[in-house]
């Protein structure tokens, strides 16, 4: 992205389609010009957008050549105290797509341009308004798919994240000081600095990276969402589990095995934690059916990228070889998740007892041991149809992936692979100028590492960000923002 200071940016700045508001939003040295010369105000006081006070709301009309393109509320705010720290004029319009288009039209007509994806959020990033962890934590908002991720999201743009990583630098920063000094004065063999004092400080340093690291698998949950696959063999029950999540029909439910032949994907919140399940078809060791063994691969593919596997047993009737396969199966695809498995039908007579179930997990595991496994030994017993046990399932998925610690609202959690990434190179600069003091070698190694983990650090909140980083970040927002 090559951002022109000098230019003025306009947008639409809410979604396109049918609705009540919709706003067009400018922002540069030329905003409240390009605003005057469409805007007709519907009262001779306020004729003149460049003398009035800023932040006010004006009343008026869009116009073109004498015809009145839309009714609107035209707000105007002057540098420095807006959101780009540029002066904004925001056209409130009537939300359709014609007043909307046709206004913004007008705006690139008369001296703007339009906007870049994320222009404006940059424009707040450059001009020192905020920094690159809060411009990040604003387009996590507008993605927020549950309170606790968007809650998340805004202990991130209040700064919380860039406190503690400012924090840390300052702490490399005054070390790198004392180590500068120590290298200038060592011919006089003056010693500024212990290697205890210099170990000391860098534990403390890592201890806090560690305390960070360990949110990040959280955060990204919270973040992105938890990739859940429910599995099963036919008429298992996945699609009423499905229903049963969701507290909607969502998925169609028959009692004939093989009626979801193609993966349903669909977004639930549990306890905050946005659970992304892909509700797939049902899996058999064999089939003569095409369509349900192209369903049945989706199956396949889909198990291999999921994070949580909710494998469903149909508890009135004994485990079959298709179980077993299938326990094989999410053995063989996928042993990074974790997996539960939903015991469906308590609302029938149950024929498959505990000892079943272990064994089915025993026989999932490889070498034949339960403990090489990936299955979680207790078995949440539901009735999909009735919604019984739905709840204690999702009180197990929330205790399996949120840590008691992270559980307070004010946590700061890292939720982003930029920002883990980043945190880890800091960490093993850290761990190796702590091994050079240990080993007592040159001061001028250590300092080289604590560079590193100054720029590493620095990269997460915007102060070293090389440019392909800013342009790689801003390019995923809207162009509204």
């Amino acid at each position: 992205m090559k951002i022109f200071s000098e230019d003025t940016i306009a947008s639409i700045s809410t979604p396109l389609g049918e609705n009540g508001i919709g706003i067009v939003r400018l922002s540069g040295k030329e905003a409240i010009a390009v605003a005057e010369k469409i805007f007709k105000p519907k009262s001779n006081d306020s004729a003149d957008l460049k003398k009035i006070p800023s932040h006010t709301l004006h009343y008026g009309h869009i116009s073109v050549n004498g015809m009145v393109i839309d009714e609107v509320l035209v707000s105007v705010m002057r540098a420095p105290k807006t959101y780009t720290r540029e002066d904004i004029v925001e056209i409130n319009c009537h939300g359709g797509i014609v007043p909307l288009s046709k206004v913004l039209e007008l705006c690139l007509k008369n001296g703007a341009r339009l906007a870049q994806p994320g222009e404006f959020t940059q424009r707040a990033f450059l001009s020192g308004r905020i920094d690159l962890t809060q411009a990040e934590a604003v387009c996590d908002i507008i993605r927020a798919k549950t309170e606790v991720s968007a809650q998340v999201a805004v202990r991130q743009l209040e700064g919380q994240l860039s406190k503690k990583i400012k924090k840390m630098r300052e702490k490399i920063i005054n070390l790198l000081a004392r180590l500068e000094v120590s290298l200038d004065y060592a011919e006089e063999d003056i010693n500024f600095f212990t290697s205890q004092e210099i170990k000391e400080n860098i534990e403390e340093i890592l201890s806090a990276i560690e305390e960070l690291l360990a949110t990040a698998d959280s955060g990204k949950i919270l973040r992105e969402g938890l990739k859940t696959a429910i599995i099963g063999k036919p008429n298992a029950g996945k699609s009423s589990l499905l229903n049963a999540l969701l507290r909607e029909e969502r998925a169609i439910v028959t009692p004939l095995p093989g009626t979801t032949r193609d993966v349903i994907e669909e977004t639930v919140n549990i306890h905050g934690i946005p659970l992304v399940i892909m509700d797939t078809a049902g899996i058999r060791e064999h089939s003569l059916d095409l369509i349900e063994k192209i369903g049945m691969e989706r199956t396949k593919k889909t198990l291999q990228s999921a994070e949580l596997i909710l494998f469903v047993i149909d508890l009135s009737i004994p485990l079959s070889k298709e179980d077993r396969y299938i326990a094989r199966i999410i053995r063989d695809l996928n042993q990074r998740a974790k997996v539960v498995v939903v015991g469906n039908k308590v609302d029938l007579p149950q024929v498959v007892d505990e000892k079943d179930l272990r064994q089915l997990s025993t026989f999932s595991a490889k070498g034949g041991s339960a403990s090489g496994g990936n299955f979680q030994l207790s078995t949440i017993k539901i009735s999909a149809t009735l919604g019984k046990g739905i709840d204690k399932l999702e009180e197990k998925i929330y205790q399996m992936f949120i840590k008691a610690e992270l559980q307070t609202v004010d946590t700061v959690l890292v939720t982003n692979l930029r920002h883990k990434e980043a945190l880890i190179q800091a960490k093993e600069a850290l761990l190796r100028a702590k091994m050079t003091t240990e080993e007592k070698l040159s001061e001028e190694f250590i300092a080289l590492d604590l560079r590193q983990a100054l720029d590493a650090l620095g990269e997460i909140i915007g102060e070293t960000a090389t440019e392909d980083i800013l342009n790689n970040i801003f390019s995923q927002f809207c162009v509204g923002k």
